[in-house]
């Protein structure tokens, strides 16, 4: 009789414990349907708004203000006269502005052909995994720069004729913590040309890339292919037409606090898209290359 109570004793708590174990299990299937999926985006694909010279997919969030101010010094190959370029410099000073997190507008002054330049890029996708999954970041950039320096005197008949058009599509994915890459389709219109053989278009692949070295410090490659339709008419000598070579630049991001310093060794003496694309005149292998950099940095205006 005792071992029957024994055992019905056993079953009965057997029971009990095998019931709640079913609860728990029913209870955490309850809770993993009603949490909903989240979406993960990635963030810092590229240290700054620059890859080097050009855009990347990064931008101002909403109601910050970022302060840029961008130096080259001159070519190497001028000499110990010059102190290998450190005599010579160019500037160029921006305001770029986050009207939303995926909307910024941005101005610009610079001494290479006194230009005046505004600019629009909008983000279109981010990159993200878990409830929406979309493998690479997509923005959309317009430009609009005036030339005020006189180099033409057909310039000073007509206020149009100092413009020119820039529109890109910046594709860039982050691979890893690592490792970002970014591909840059652009067009360039240009309403007046230095001479008759060059075109008013002009078509660029720009490929750029980012490695993270440490918490701080990444290391930058850019580079454009230009396609100007017409390379080898001007190549020919006595065409009046000037010899322009790819862009290609290679620089060291260093994230301080707020700020943002980038140095780098680039061919281009300009550090806007109609200058530094269409207008490259250094060339790696002569020693045109220079000494430059850009410091960023961001105000917040948000309560």
């Amino acid at each position: 009789m005792k071992n029957r109570s024994l055992a019905l004793i056993h079953l009965l708590v057997m029971g009990v414990l095998f019931s709640i174990s079913a609860s728990g299990q029913d209870l955490d299937s309850l809770m993993e349907k009603s949490v909903k999926p989240q979406t993960v985006y990635a963030t810092a694909t590229f240290k700054s708004t620059r890859v080097v010279n050009g855009h990347s997919v990064e931008r101002m969030k909403k109601n910050q203000l970022e302060f840029r101010v961008s130096h080259r010094f001159g070519e190497f190959n001028t000499g110990s006269y010059d102190f290998w370029g450190l005599d010579q410099g160019t500037i160029h000073l921006a305001l770029e502005y986050g009207l939303t997190d995926w909307l910024e507008v941005g101005i610009g002054r610079s001494t290479f052909e006194k230009t005046v330049d505004a600019f629009t890029k909008v983000s279109l996708l981010r990159q993200s995994n878990g409830a929406k999954n979309m493998p690479i970041h997509l923005s959309y950039l317009a430009s609009t720069e005036v030339i005020s320096l006189n180099v033409d005197p057909a310039m000073k008949r007509n206020f149009t004729s100092r413009m020119s058009f820039v529109q890109q599509i910046m594709i860039a994915r982050k691979f890893n913590e690592s490792f970002s890459l970014q591909l840059t389709p652009t067009y360039i219109h240009r309403n007046i040309v230095p001479t008759e053989i060059e075109h008013n278009d002009l078509f660029s692949l720009g490929v750029g890339g980012r490695y993270k070295l440490s918490k701080r410090i990444a290391f930058n490659v850019e580079y454009f292919y230009v396609y100007r339709g017409n390379e080898n008419a001007i190549n020919q000598p006595n065409t009046g037409a000037t010899k322009y070579y790819n862009p290609l630049s290679v620089g060291i991001d260093i994230e301080t606090g707020g700020h943002v310093f980038q140095i780098m060794v680039t061919n281009s003496q300009a550090m806007r898209e109609g200058g530094f694309i269409g207008k490259t005149t250094g060339a790696w292998g002569s020693g045109g290359i220079r000494l430059g950099f850009n410091i960023s940095r961001v105000f917040s205006f948000s309560k």
